[in-house]
């Protein structure tokens, strides 16, 4: 933990939602929260939303990084990082600089990680829509 003034401080968890805790609304956090029970609505945070494995969310999220190891239906926006955790349901498009997706992670959504700095004019980029699909396969 690093002290910052008087009364802010680095690397704690200021929020914590209980696993049956049910909220529903906009939550403005600043510092970090995790959600070990259900929140419906929207999500703003200064720094990293965590969803524990009991957590289900129905939210768009906004935040520095968010990791997901519960459920997820919504649209997620991070500054960072995203993290998909193996057992972990993930419905909704993402767009930050970093993904991590576990192998055992569901993810059903768009991912859009394109830089996001200015264009400067030249070698101006192609932009692609790429579809990605997973098929099964009993061979392994």
């Amino acid at each position: 933990m690093i002290k910052k003034n008087n009364n802010e401080v680095d690397g704690l968890m200021n929020t914590i939602i209980g696993k049956d805790t049910i909220i529903t609304g906009t939550l403005d956090v600043k510092g970090a929260l995790r959600v070990d029970g259900t929140v419906k609505g929207k999500i703003i945070c200064s720094d990293c939303v965590t969803i524990g494995a009991t957590g289900i969310v129905e939210a768009e999220i906004e935040a520095d990084t968010a990791i997901v190891a519960g459920k997820m239906i919504g649209n997620v926006n991070t500054t960072e990082k995203i993290e998909l955790q193996a057992k972990c349901e993930m419905e909704g498009d993402l767009k930050t600089k970093s993904l991590v997706i576990e192998q055992g992670a569901v993810f059903c959504g768009a991912c859009n990680m394109k830089d996001t700095k200015p264009n400067l004019g030249f070698l101006a980029p192609e932009e692609k829509e790429i579809e990605v699909t997973a098929e099964e396969n009993d061979d392994y």
